[in-house]
């Protein structure tokens, strides 16, 4: 049985560690002074940097396993699943995490923004890996946050605060987001992460609903390239299918309105199937498990 922590608010994670809640909407935890500490597979209800120097082995960042960097950082947002099931052990754990609710942004240019920040997404660079002065910079402007918000109290003026080294901690993410991009191997990273955003956005505009679950000719036209050509492409960088990568983003989509209350006949239907037992039939194909047993173990 999973035990999942589900995040709704940053102060959630705060009280798991044990660290000091200082507003409502934001969480500045520094791991070195609560340290060790139980690990934890989470479902996010917030935006999140882990800002480490280490991670814990075998971290789960949607349905992928990896190793995290030394001396890097992980995002998420509302919706993923990420962290490390709590096995009984603690582990010490050097650097930050900076989490804000969703409700902080509501109104504001930076609200907008989100969308520009790529790294957030499960399919973006796993970490991103920091130069010493980046990790220096960062670190003080996390440490000047929470000085703000120890000193004063939460209003429109400190609300403001809080959202400008938010800001200026993403452009930082950014700008190490984009190094990283610039080393990889054009060829075929490309048109993968262009497949990646096109699935993206065709659940975000909705075209499942009359569409349906999107098909490999569909992405194929959209992409400019023959059906044949992409299947190559997607089968050099991952080792799988066109369809394969579909249905794989399809049924993470599924476990994320699943885990947020939605009934499988009505995740059925926003995912674009036709009938809930074809949603049934593929997410055991994709997850090993029908989607009875994965809302039983969560």
């Amino acid at each position: 049985m999973k035990s999942i922590l589900h995040i709704s608010t940053p102060n959630v994670y705060a009280r798991f560690v044990g660290a000091r809640e200082y507003h409502p909407l934001v969480s500045v935890i520094h791991y070195d002074e609560v340290s060790p500490i139980r690990t934890s597979l989470n479902h996010y209800g917030v935006y999140g940097l882990f800002i480490q120097k280490n991670f814990p082995k075998n971290l789960t960042y949607g349905m992928k396993m990896f190793d995290a960097a030394d001396g890097s950082i992980i995002a998420v947002e509302p919706g993923q699943i990420g962290g490390k099931e709590d096995d009984g052990e603690e582990v010490y754990i050097s650097g930050w995490v900076l989490l804000f609710s969703p409700e902080l942004l509501r109104g504001t240019d930076l609200e907008t923004r989100m969308k520009d920040y790529p790294f957030f997404s499960y399919f973006a660079i796993e970490t991103l890996k920091m130069e010493p002065s980046e990790w220096s910079r960062i670190t003080q402007m996390l440490t000047q946050l929470r000085h703000e918000l120890q000193e004063n109290e939460d209003s429109p003026a400190l609300r403001n605060i809080i959202l400008g080294y938010i800001r200026l901690i993403l452009e930082y993410c950014l700008r190490i987001y984009q190094r990283q991009l610039s080393k990889e191997d054009k060829s075929s990273s490309d048109i993968l992460k262009r497949f990646h955003g096109l699935l993206r956005q065709y659940y975000l505009n909705g075209l499942q609903m009359d569409r349906g679950v999107p098909s490999v000719r569909y992405c194929a036209e959209q992409l400019a390239y023959s059906p044949r050509y992409l299947g190559d492409v997607i089968h050099k960088s991952t080792g799988g299918t066109a369809i394969g990568y579909i249905h794989v983003f399809v049924i993470e989509q599924g476990k994320n309105l699943l885990m947020n209350g939605h009934n499988i006949g009505e995740t059925a239907q926003l995912l674009g199937f036709e009938f809930p037992h074809h949603f049934t039939r593929l997410f055991k194909k994709v997850t090993g498990i029908t989607p009875t047993e994965f809302l039983g173990k969560n």
